[in-house]
């Protein structure tokens, strides 16, 4: 990757945080995006295989979401309401009950936390901890549920549990499904630890999860795995917490992530792709049975994005009445497994993790995933690495990519793997 920096991207470094990440394995200033396509300030065109880390699954500024925001802004709808009742809001929860949650046979209650998808999480977690009277909270390996103090108790990742600087309470880790191989079901693990008395296990308020770990490597939980938790912790009193916030709103198929799989959970965390544009907005799905707050016991100045609840309401209308879209999606992801599939041939013990449009390639090494992104990055895509060492390149495409655009861009990312496969070889011999 180029280490020059141009005038434009001084700025940065000038004046912004050592915080930023991102950017630093994409040095250029971006300026336009449409669809799958983000352009940079030179002009040059990049398809976009990361998504806003799967804040963009309709793609960039898609036209229908465009077109009522503009007519929202231009007409003086509300922007900020505080959690006022307008009609913004009422179109989205009116759209979310008839398109998602109706037809899926749910009748939670829709609580909109801050903005962000840590600021559900310490709702989802709170709310466990008020309903049962309990503080432990049941948390797996490589799991990552946000930075701020209370979700980065649950969050795995040593490197970001560093940045809390205090200890981190009320959490008890245990290993994810798959997390000592194949032959060892976890989840039994689980279940004796906390059945023993003398297991060292507090009664759990709460078992938290991704059905598919984002930022831990692409971890995909089995549907067998995700009822065993489900169940245990029913009979444990405990509530079951799904965190859909990067495997939802379509990105593993469906619009969640474990909705053929006979689960309800007792809460579910959304934020990222749910307002369709890339807006901040974040929900706390929670049954009714458990919604416990009282007025603004959980609260945020910014719970009425109501700019976000136009786009929400748009991409809803727009993607999800019908299965049309789920069918476009499991086409893609299908192309996506047999050109991930070619990409793991060309890494010696290289072999494929996620599911849907969540996948991706673990080649062993986070050095090896960074130098393939980096190729590819100056050929035309935009990617990124997750795990435990970010040694997985992540394919987080937005879902309406157009199927030549996508498959342009798992072309770039072969020959990025090819190239870079071949200078090590060379440099080896």
């Amino acid at each position: 990757m180029p280490t020059d920096k141009s005038a434009e991207t001084l700025i940065f470094d000038r004046r912004e945080s050592e915080a930023r990440s991102y950017c630093r394995g994409f040095p250029v200033v971006f300026t336009r995006a449409n669809g799958s396509v983000l352009t940079d300030s030179s002009g040059k065109s990049y398809i976009d295989f990361l998504a806003g880390c799967s804040s963009l699954n309709y793609g960039h500024n898609d036209a229908d979401m465009k077109a009522a925001l503009i007519d929202h802004i231009s007409r003086d709808g509300i922007a900020h309401g505080l959690d006022m009742h307008t009609d913004a809001k009422a179109e989205f929860l009116e759209a979310f009950e008839d398109k998602i949650l109706a037809p899926r046979g749910m009748d939670h209650k829709v609580m909109f936390t801050g903005p962000t998808g840590a600021n559900a999480v310490e709702a989802a977690m709170k709310i466990a901890r008020k309903k049962t009277g309990r503080t432990n909270i049941i948390a797996f390996t490589n799991g990552f549920h946000g930075v701020t103090l209370g979700a980065l108790a649950a969050t795995g990742n040593g490197y970001h549990r560093g940045g809390g600087s205090v200890p981190l309470n009320g959490v008890t880790r245990m290993p994810f499904d798959g997390y000592f191989g194949d032959k060892v079901d976890t989840a039994d693990i689980a279940e004796r630890m906390i059945a023993d008395p003398a297991g060292g296990i507090d009664a759990p308020a709460a078992f938290m999860l991704e059905t598919v770990q984002g930022e831990g490597g692409l971890n995909a939980a089995s549907a067998e795995w995700v009822r065993k938790i489900a169940d245990m912790a029913k009979r444990h009193g405990a509530l079951l917490i799904i965190d859909d916030i990067q495997a939802g709103v379509g990105r593993t198929g469906k619009f969640f992530s474990f909705e053929e799989w006979g689960v309800t959970p007792d809460v579910i965390t959304m934020a990222k792709s749910v307002s369709g544009f890339g807006l901040p907005m974040a929900l706390t799905l929670v049954r009714p049975e458990h919604d416990i707050f009282g007025p603004a016991e959980h609260n945020g100045t910014f719970r009425g994005n109501n700019h976000a609840f136009v786009t929400a309401r748009v991409a809803i209308e727009k993607f999800w009445a019908n299965d049309a879209f789920e069918k476009e999606i499991a086409e893609k992801a299908d192309v996506l497994e047999a050109a991930l599939l070619e990409i793991a041939e060309l890494v010696p013990g290289a072999f494929l993790k996620g599911r849907g449009m969540m996948r991706g390639v673990d080649v062993g090494s986070g050095d090896l995933a960074s130098q393939i992104c980096s190729a590819a990055f100056e050929n035309g895509l935009v990617i990124e690495t997750s795990g435990n060492e970010d040694q997985v390149v992540k394919v987080l495409a937005p879902l309406t990519t157009p199927m030549n655009e996508f498959r342009k861009g798992l072309d770039i990312l072969l020959e990025a793997t090819r190239s870079v496969m071949g200078q090590m070889k060379i440099a080896a011999e």
